[in-house]
């Protein structure tokens, strides 16, 4: 299981390239960014499709570096728009499309917005990106969210104070709906059609105002968010009912950096820590009706992290995150790496393909996850 490939850069973070559902090839390209490092980079590498490499536990051989680009500051969030295009936010308050130019192996940065984040006198990182191609949106410290468009030059809109703590990640909830989370424990709504420059719902941890750092939604039932943060709980919540968190689970013993619902099989989810730790939440439910039947997932042409799945579906579903009563739902979690020291500070999943990065200059692939 100690199969990893050292890189001699922190890495932030790692992202696979989206494959399109009509392949049916696991994915082999995947990007990362690295942070505190002399020079910053963002790089794509290859695990190639060899077929299984006789590593019972799923841990593959090195990936290949394809090509690589300069990058100014920490690469602090990192999404691919398409195929081709990934966006990066960097701690210099820039926000970059890079262009990977499959038949050339090469990179190029044809559009950036300098300073999309500031404060009066200063850059202000820029924490969160998502993307719904050609839609880009982004969130910082200076508690700004950002809505760009691929195609064009200007900033599209700016809600300017929309909080007057740090934004730390934003994710999408339905194609006009986006989610932020801050410094101060809550969860907001915002509907990008409303001229509003105020959250349509705000939801809270009741208890201390505790960080959170990272959001994800189930890809097929848009109401149910997983949220972590500074004190290592993984928390549930239905944003359709009340404003405080539907459970609170223990998970890591120091920051929980990101969480991840599996794109296609949401009854796995994925969460990554300082601790050094990478955990794998397997929830079932008494529900007789196989999680491929639930609505949503497969409607998209792509799958990939920041796909947004049609809105609505059949709600009828009762997840099996939402399950109260833990008799009735089984809830399993499995440390997916050796015991290591250095934070794990990023991780996706797509398929039974899974990559994470490390503070330790380390990348791991596991191309047989049990999903």
């Amino acid at each position: 299981m100690e199969s990893a490939k050292y890189v001699s850069q922190k890495i932030s973070k790692t992202r696979w390239r989206p494959v399109s559902y009509s392949s049916l090839q696991p994915p082999d390209i995947f990007a990362t960014g690295s942070w505190d490092n002399e020079e910053n980079k963002v790089s794509v590498w290859s695990i190639g499709n060899q077929g299984s490499s006789g590593l019972e536990d799923g841990f593959e051989g090195d990936p290949q570096l394809i090509c690589e680009h300069k990058h100014d500051g920490d690469v602090l969030d990192l999404q691919f728009l398409d195929q081709e295009r990934m966006v990066t936010v960097s701690s210099t308050g820039t926000v970059t499309i890079f262009h990977h130019h499959q038949n050339h192996q090469m990179m190029s940065a044809p559009h950036q917005w300098v300073r999309a984040h500031r404060y009066p006198c200063d850059n202000a990182p820029c924490t969160g990106v998502a993307c719904s191609s050609p839609e880009i949106v982004t969130v910082g410290e200076d508690g700004r969210i950002n809505v760009f468009r691929a195609d064009q030059e200007g900033v599209v809109r700016v809600i300017e104070n929309a909080d007057s703590s740090t934004l730390h990640a934003v994710t999408y909830l339905r194609t006009t709906e986006v989610l932020t989370v801050n410094s101060i424990g809550q969860l907001k709504l915002w509907d990008l059609r409303q001229h509003s420059n105020s959250p349509s719902q705000i939801l809270s941890l009741s208890r201390d105002r505790v960080p959170l750092y990272c959001v994800d939604r189930h890809p097929n039932q848009q109401h149910i968010v997983a949220t972590g943060g500074q004190d290592g709980m993984l928390c549930i919540w239905d944003v359709r009912q009340g404003n405080m968190p539907f459970s609170l689970m223990e998970a890591h013993s120091a920051e929980m950096w990101e969480v991840h619902f599996h794109p296609t099989n949401p009854d796995h989810l994925f969460t990554c820590s300082e601790d050094g730790s990478l955990l794998h939440w397997e929830t079932s439910s008494p529900s007789e009706m196989p999680s491929f039947l639930q609505a949503g997932g497969r409607n998209s042409s792509m799958t990939s992290r920041s796909a947004v799945a049609p809105a609505g579906g059949n709600q009828s579903i009762i997840s099996a995150w939402l399950h109260g009563d833990s008799s009735k739902s089984r809830l399993e979690t499995t440390h997916m790496l050796p015991s290591q020291t250095l934070s794990v500070n990023s991780l996706d999943v797509l398929g039974q393909c899974l990559v994470c990065g490390t503070d330790g200059e380390a990348i791991f692939v596991n191309r047989q996850v049990p999903v």
